[in-house]
């Protein structure tokens, strides 16, 4: 029998249970490689498009490792309905008309790079960082 006092703990654990393939970006999305180049990035709670694009960011530099000049494809067509995740790919076939986004990109339509992307995520915050 489990000791009363891990019950919570165990019930957490399950309810943020992600594929073991799964990373998690800083702002607490999860980024699910579809293989190839492509990736998905599910609903997870109240979240708007530059959400997406930052966890989308964070993947390809800090996961992935590749350049903040590498070209991010958003595949789902905007606008995202509620209750839906996005996909995205590091190649353009299949690629949105739009990004959903509102900054100002010199690119291919669908498209930003990946240090813009990072560039919508919100500032650190809290005792670890270095604001």
């Amino acid at each position: 029998m489990m000791p009363r006092h891990l019950i919570p703990a165990v019930l957490a654990l399950g309810l943020t249970a992600v594929p073991a393939s799964a990373w998690l970006s800083r702002n607490n999305l999860v980024v699910v490689p579809e293989g190839g180049n492509t990736f998905n990035i599910p609903y997870r709670g109240r979240s708007g498009d530059n959400e997406f694009w930052c966890a989308a960011g964070d993947y390809v530099q800090n996961f992935l490792g590749l350049p903040g000049s590498t070209r991010i494809w958003r595949l789902s067509e905007p606008p995202r309905r509620q209750g839906e995740g996005i996909r995205f790919s590091l190649s353009p076939e299949g690629a949105a008309s739009r990004t959903g986004l509102a900054v100002f990109s010199s690119g291919p339509p669908g498209s930003v790079l990946a240090l813009t992307a990072t560039g919508v995520c919100p500032p650190r915050s809290g005792r670890f960082s270095n604001n």
